[in-house]
C-alpha cells in the first residue's frame, strides 16, 4: 500500500463543487443492462479540489470551462477561479496544478493559471497527443483546444510528467492508476491525522466500488477494476478518507464547512481535513 508521508499539522484538503447536472444510470454505467435493473435519475456534480499549507498552494483538477460546460448541458454553479478568489487564492499564487486526466471537465480553466506548473501522468500526456486521441470514443469527453493546451505547456517547460508515482512534495504523492484513461491520477494527502484520497475519475462514485460498477467511460477496463482494488486498498485502515470525483454524496460525508465564506459559496465548500464548522 502506498503511504502518504505526514507532514506537521497536515494539509488543508478543500473539495468545490463547481457544477452540477442529472445523469441516469443507465447512461453512467457500462452496459448498465446486465445488472437487470430499472434506470433511475441521480445528481452528478462536478469538483476540483484545492490543498493548500504552509509555503505551497496545489490545485487538483481545474473544471470545466463555461463554454464548453454549457454546450454540454452542464449547469454552472460558481465560476471555478471567482470560487478561489473567495478562499483566498488569485490564480497567480497557485503553485502547482495537478491534472488527474485530460477530459474536458479537469483541465478547461487550465490557461487560466499562467504561473503554476501543470503535473500530469506521462502515458496521459502521450495518449492525448498521440494518433487516437481524435477517435469519437475518446473525443466525445475533451475539448481540442485545450489539449492542444497541454502541449503548449510542454513547449514552454511548464509540464511535469509523472511516471507511475510521485512525491509531489512531503505529503503529496500521485498514483498513476489508468482505467478511466490511460494516465487517470490519485492523489493521496496527509491532513493532520488522516490521509485523504481524492480518487478524482478513478471513482466517479462510491456505488462503482461499493456495487463493483465501471463507469461507461474506460480505456482499460482490467485496470478500471485493479483501480477499484487500489483504491480499497489504500482506504482499508481507519483515517484514511475515500473522495469521489462527480458523487453528490462528498458534501454529506463530509459534514465540516469553512465559516466566514459568501452566502452562495458556503454549501458548496467541503473542508475534507476537518477543520471547518459542521454543517
Amino acid at each position: 500500500m502506498h503511504e502518504a508521508v505526514q507532514v506537521r499539522g497536515g494539509y488543508e484538503v478543500l473539495a468545490v463543487r463547481y457544477g452540477t447536472r442529472t445523469a441516469t444510470k443507465a447512461e453512467t454505467y457500462l452496459n448498465h443492462h446486465v445488472y437487470g435493473e430499472p434506470d433511475e435519475s441521480f445528481a452528478m456534480d462536478y469538483f476540483f479540489w484545492l490543498v493548500r499549507g504552509p509555503g505551497r498552494t496545489v490545485l487538483v483538477d481545474c473544471g470545466f470551462g463555461a463554454e464548453a460546460g454549457r454546450r454540454r448541458g452542464r449547469t454552472t454553479l460558481v465560476d471555478p477561479v471567482a470560487a478561489l478568489s473567495a478562499l483566498g487564492v488569485e490564480p497567480d499564487a497557485v503553485d502547482q496544478v495537478v491534472v488527474t486526466h485530460a477530459h474536458y471537465d479537469h483541465i478547461g480553466n487550465l490557461h487560466r493559471f499562467p504561473r503554476a506548473e501543470v503535473v500530469l501522468a506521462r502515458r496521459e500526456y502521450e495518449f492525448w497527443t498521440g494518433p487516437y486521441a481524435h477517435r469519437i470514443q475518446f473525443a466525445h469527453s475533451t475539448e481540442a483546444d485545450e489539449l492542444a493546451h497541454l502541449a503548449a505547456l510542454r513547449a514552454q517547460g511548464r509540464l511535469r510528467l509523472v511516471e507511475d508515482a510521485l512525491d509531489l512534495a512531503p505529503g503529496i504523492e500521485l498514483v498513476v492508476v489508468g482505467g478511466h484513461t490511460p494516465g487517470q491520477l490519485v492523489v493521496q494527502v496527509a491532513a493532520g491525522p488522516s490521509t485523504v484520497v481524492l480518487a478524482a475519475d478513478a471513482l466517479h462514485f462510491y456505488e462503482e466500488l461499493e456495487r463493483d460498477r465501471p463507469f461507461f467511460v474506460v480505456s482499460d477496463l482490467v485496470e478500471m477494476y485493479r483501480g477499484f482494488d487500489l483504491l480499497r486498498e489504500m482506504t482499508e485502515d481507519a483515517g484514511r478518507l475515500l473522495v469521489a470525483g462527480h458523487d453528490a454524496e462528498v458534501g454529506t460525508r463530509f459534514r465540516a464547512r469553512l465559516p466566514g465564506l459568501p452566502a452562495d459559496l458556503a454549501d458548496l465548500v467541503v473542508d475534507l481535513s476537518g477543520r471547518g464548522e459542521a454543517s
